[in-house]
């Protein structure tokens, strides 16, 4: 064991000594850390906070816009408060639907507004274009058969709702060739059109007859059909063409057999 001891401490290593490495001409030096760190935070801290910032950087910081800060007091209060105003709240963020009495609302001027439709069919408003304005304004049948015109003759009802329905479309058709064409209205409820009844072959209503100028018979329409129907008819009676491109077209219609035979009032009445 001694003589272990004793080996080990003749096989040390040798002192490691800073001055080894210098150079035995220099005297020691040391690194000032500190003012390493210092002069590296200097640096970062010019950069970035500098006054004088470089041609460069001026020119990139001209297009920036000064950020305005709000006045604090009162000023700053009530611009504040007006944003709070402006901008929308969003609440628990569900969009907000109309409530019951906006709805009730609604469904009373769908109903009012179904309403006055009704109520004007029923009661033949249509400024000119109703059957009662119709048949007033309509010419007598034995003129009409006298005037070298060709006619369309009309057999209709006031109790008829598709005659109703059209009314506003003959209207209009005979606005624009009445002074080409006759326009005749015939009511099936009077007895004085029976002998015409039997002689068109009047089934439904409406039913126009379209007669060219010596009065005979070029075809018929029946019920509810397009106006275009009507329209193409009526102008091939009023350029003169022997044949019109409807002569037998039924639509949907009521039946004449529900008529209300009534006696005639006035012999001379075309209604």
């Amino acid at each position: 064991m001694a003589r272990a001891a004793s080996t080990s401490s003749t096989i040390g290593l040798p002192r490691f000594s800073p001055s080894s490495l210098q150079s035995p001409h220099q005297p020691p030096s040391f690194v000032n850390f500190s003012s390493c760190v210092q002069k590296k935070t200097r640096r970062h801290r010019r950069i970035f906070c500098q006054n004088n910032p470089d041609p460069v950087d001026s020119a990139a910081a001209a297009d920036e816009k000064p950020l305005i800060e709000p006045e604090s007091g009162t000023n700053g209060s009530s611009d504040n408060a007006a944003a709070a105003e402006a901008t929308p709240s969003t609440g628990t963020g569900f969009p907000e639907y109309p409530d019951k009495n906006f709805n009730r609302r609604i469904a009373l001027g769908s109903t009012l507004g179904a309403l006055g439709l009704f109520l004007s069919a029923r009661l033949d408003v249509g400024g000119g274009s109703s059957l009662k304005e119709l048949s007033a304004a309509a010419l007598p049948y034995e003129e009409a058969l006298s005037n070298g015109k060709p006619t369309v003759v009309e057999f209709y009802a006031d109790w008829c709702e598709v005659c109703r329905e059209l009314a506003p479309d003959v209207y209009k058709v005979k606005q624009q060739y009445k002074d080409r064409v006759n326009f005749v209205m015939m009511n099936v409820d009077n007895t004085k059109w029976e002998q015409e009844l039997d002689e068109f072959g009047v089934e439904g209503i409406p039913h126009f007859a379209f007669l060219d100028r010596k009065g005979n018979e070029e075809g018929n329409v029946v019920g509810r059909l397009p106006r275009q129907y009507l329209l193409e008819n009526i102008d091939a009676l009023a350029r003169g063409e022997e044949t019109i491109p409807h002569a037998r077209v039924v639509g949907q219609f009521s039946r004449a057999e529900s008529r209300k035979v009534r006696p005639v009032s006035d012999p001379r009445s075309h209604g």
